[in-house]
């Protein structure tokens, strides 16, 4: 009888690719010989950019006696005999040339040259600046200048430094291979997958230009909305992320639990509540950039974290938060794409353009859904009437949906995909939005406006409520919406009423989603427009 427990185990299955392997050995090799396959530093003098910049002049064979220092990711190599050349991309995707020659590095540099670096390999080079034969712009390897300092650093730190007369040296030994792209014989790229270019972001923004485009048209819109607001005189607030009662919308919420206190706690769903708080205490014009959390659905305008902004100002109205927005909007257009006053038009990823230029059309809520649906619609329309309106066009109304509700799903069905030039439309029920002043002139409405920009809800903007005796009304109503099973229904907040009580200023108040912006912009899905968004776990 055989002891099972004696029986040696099948070692597991070695699936690591194999150039996996063969770039893992040679940073082994580096290491073991000594030489840093990721030194601490290197004596970089320039950038591409400011290579490329500087030397564009030079003619196709002339060379220069200047000497430059420089660094970037190898991403084509072509080695011969006895001179390599290979092209080298900075992080905003300039490139250059680099040329190894066996008669300025030496034979056993470029050897070495061959044996240890790779595609996909940081390189530092020092050489002279010239252009080829073929007029590319390269840098001629040439070895360093030794100084005593640079020597004596060396000599402190060998295995962490070049060394001080190197021509070329590693800078981040890749140990993955980057990922194969091509051209088809019709001219077609072939790049990496959705899925893949989500996933790996960082693989994404090596391989393909509109991705680190993006990156940097996101930095320059939201430099452009932050200098606006500054010329405005508004002060930029942070408020808390983890919250005891998440409120400011109507959206389920992530919870999450304090150890130190022993309590449940909510990521933000808007900033809204602490905001207005801070109008209270004399911040007459505010606004906060950062991140908000909505426990929903996820497709291609949607996702559970995002970027918002929202921006608060005493003694204005939803009328002057529109203009505010419009020039918000179109000032970041201008910035973005460099365009002039008065014609920002965009090219969007499909290749057409798209005109947020001059002054945008205002509509009415319940105009607007009446004359689609052929109906007419007031807040003084029964339920039960508004509910056969959208069982006619296909919609099954909740059983805790307020008539507001259903009438803005009737606009949304029938009225809000066909707005394709930006569009405020105006005025609200009051039963769908609790924290907005109710209208100056008609009575069961809001003074609330949503923008559609392309057939998608981009901002809103209210004449906040000042009252705190209506307020608590409207909490108590979302209560009761929260007992009749609205999952996005507001809960009561005694703090933000007790502040309101202190008195709270007439006030417009505006809120947008800076990746929805992004795809105003651009034309791209809310995942491109994200730098890292949360995506489903493989496996």
């Amino acid at each position: 009888m055989t002891d099972s427990s004696s029986t040696p185990t099948q070692a597991p299955a070695d699936d690591t690719p194999e150039q996996v392997k063969v770039r893992a050995a040679k940073r082994a090799r580096l290491m073991e010989a000594g030489i840093p396959a990721y030194p601490v530093r290197l004596p970089i003098t320039t950038t591409i950019k400011a290579v490329r910049e500087k030397y564009a002049h030079l003619e196709a064979g002339e060379e220069t006696e200047d000497y430059v220092g420089l660094a970037g990711r190898v991403i084509l190599a072509r080695n011969g005999g006895k001179l390599c050349f290979a092209t080298l991309m900075d992080g905003e995707g300039n490139k250059i040339q680099v040329m190894l020659s066996a008669a300025s590095v030496g034979a056993e540099s470029l050897a070495a040259y061959k044996n240890d670096v790779d595609l996909g390999d940081h390189l530092f080079v020092h050489g002279r600046v010239i252009s080829s034969r073929r007029g590319e712009l390269s840098i001629f390897a040439t070895p360093a200048e030794v100084t005593p300092e640079a020597q004596a650093e060396y000599d402190a730190a060998p295995t962490a430094l070049p060394a001080p007369d190197a021509s070329w040296a590693i800078a981040s030994k890749a140990i993955r291979p980057l990922p194969k792209t091509w051209t088809t014989e019709d001219g077609e790229e072939i790049t990496l997958s959705e899925d893949q270019r989500i996933r790996r972001r960082e693989l994404d923004l090596i391989t393909r230009p509109a991705a680190r485009d993006m990156i940097r048209i996101r930095a320059a819109v939201n430099r452009s909305i932050r200098e606006n607001f500054f010329r405005r005189d508004y002060i930029e607030l942070e408020t808390p992320m983890l919250q005891m009662i998440h409120g400011g919308a109507a959206a389920r919420p992530f919870t999450t639990h304090m150890n130190a206190l022993d309590t449940d706690l909510y990521l933000r769903i808007a900033t809204e509540i602490y905001l207005k708080r801070a109008v209270v205490g004399g911040v007459d014009r505010v606004f906060e950039m950062n991140r908000n959390f909505r426990n929903e659905g996820m497709d291609s305008s949607h996702s559970p974290e995002f970027t918002s902004l929202e921006a608060y100002e005493a003694y204005s109205d939803y009328n002057g938060m529109a203009e505010l927005t419009r020039d918000l909007i179109q000032q970041a257009a201008r910035d973005a794409f460099d365009l002039s006053e008065g014609e920002e038009i965009v090219r969007l990823a499909d290749g057409t353009e798209y005109d947020l230029s001059g002054e945008w059309d205002r509509i009415d809520l319940y105009g607007s859904t009446s004359e689609a649906l052929g109906e007419e619609i007031t807040v003084e329309t029964p339920r039960e009437t508004l509910v056969k309106y959208a069982e006619r066009i296909g919609l099954e109304a909740d059983d805790y949906a307020v008539s507001g509700k259903i009438v803005e799903d009737i606009f949304e069905e029938l009225v809000a995909s066909k707005l394709w030039a930006p569009t405020f439309v105006y005025d609200f029920p009051e039963d769908t939005s609790p924290l907005t002043r109710y209208h100056r002139s008609r009575p069961g409405l809001t003074e609330k406006w949503d923008l559609y920009v392309r057939g998608f809800e981009t901002g809103t903007a209210y004449s906040e409520l000042a009252d705190p005796v209506v307020q608590r009304e409207r909490f108590e109503a979302q209560a009761l919406a929260a007992a009749n099973g609205d999952p996005e229904a507001m809960v009561m907040d005694e703090d933000f009423l007790i502040a309101m009580e202190q008195g709270f200023p007439p006030c417009g108040g505006m809120g947008m989603g800076i990746d929805r912006l992004l795809m105003v912009l651009t034309g791209q899905g809310i995942r491109e427009t994200i730098p890292f968004p949360l995506v489903k776990r493989l496996g």
